[in-house]
């Protein structure tokens, strides 16, 4: 079943974000080579492509997990949890209707 990741960063993140990136793009390429990601990115302070030093006020990941825990146990272990990034984590089911 596929669940969906929300990370929501602390203000003034974007220098641990960025810190942390390679990190967390590394284990969102091991979701994607299991052919588990659905979709992942970030939300952008302003509406921007690339909003430069306003950063970002979070992240979404939709990827399959055999169950929710297991998505919480991953969700958790994100570095930019570990950085301090997030200031809060929100995983929930997800059903996906479209595109079929």
């Amino acid at each position: 079943m596929f669940y969906v990741i929300i990370g929501e960063d602390r203000p003034d993140s974007l220098d641990a974000r960025l810190a942390a990136r390679p990190a967390h793009i590394e284990r969102l390429q091991a979701l994607v080579a299991e052919g588990r990601m659905l979709l992942a990115g970030p939300f952008p302070a302003i509406d921007a492509l690339d909003p430069g030093p306003a950063g970002f006020t979070g992240s979404l990941i939709v990827a399959e997990f055999p169950s929710l825990e297991a998505a919480q146990r991953w969700a958790d272990a994100d570095p930019y949890v570990a950085a301090g990034v997030y200031t809060r984590v929100t995983v929930k089911p997800f059903k996906k209707v479209l595109p079929a």
